[in-house]
């Protein structure tokens, strides 16, 4: 997946892939980044540090919190502040533009290489009880019905479930969500809480989140 805003760079580098053997999409829709790569379920990702609507950094910190898709950094911003933040980030390599066309195909092949053994779809397959948690498509499923969840709710559920049976405070979790204890309208999670509630009890699941007075939540 192709995630850059230069529409002559994008073409440039789709073609360039696949005249390697590579099958490519590019990502149109900058203002729902999160759910298209969710979507796309790519088995690697250029990405752009300067993108429309978020920064491609802060889409890979939202990223890496539900997926482990390889991620390749692709910009022309050539500071090592921006490259150590990167792979701190968990981008899984940096290039900068202008780059050697046969370079870039290196390292691709070097990040699918290496990273082909800990990252598959099933990776992102979780199972809570007898429910599916897709990550990469953003679904729950019992049985024949399947649920999409939003990007606030994929992250919240993936973090209770890592957390399963332990309580989780608010401020971990608005932290998960938007990187930040500070600043956030308390009401905001409660809401979005209580949609994933109202999913989970669309398949069955009606007391899954127990709200622990002064605590936090518990998936239990």
């Amino acid at each position: 997946m192709i995630i850059e805003d230069d529409t002559i760079i994008c073409n440039e580098l789709s073609k360039l892939l696949e005249n390697n053997n590579y099958e490519t999409v590019i990502l149109n829709d900058f203002k729902n980044a999160f759910n298209e790569i969710l979507e796309a379920s790519p088995d690697l990702i250029l990405l752009d540090i300067n993108i429309p609507f978020i920064n491609g950094k802060t889409l890979l910190q939202n990223l890496r919190k539900v997926s482990n898709i390889p991620v390749i950094m692709v910009t022309s911003i050539n500071q090592e502040t921006d490259e150590a933040l990167s792979i701190s980030y968990g981008a899984d390599d940096y290039i900068t533009k202008p780059y050697n066309p046969t370079i870039l195909l290196l390292r691709i092949g070097a990040v699918l290489r290496r990273t082909k053994t800990n990252y598959n779809t099933n990776a992102n397959l979780f199972t809570y009880k007898d429910l599916e948690f897709d990550i990469t498509k953003g679904t729950i499923k019992k049985d024949n019905i399947e649920i999409t969840l939003t990007k606030n709710e994929i992250i919240i559920f993936s973090y209770l479930l890592n957390h399963q049976n332990k309580i989780v405070s608010r401020d971990e979790l608005i932290t998960a969500i938007w990187d930040t204890a500070d600043y956030i309208n308390d009401n905001t999670l409660t809401v979005n809480i209580n949609r994933l509630r109202n999913k989970l009890k669309e398949i069955g699941y009606t007391d899954a989140i127990d709200t622990r007075k002064g605590l936090g939540y518990i998936l239990s």
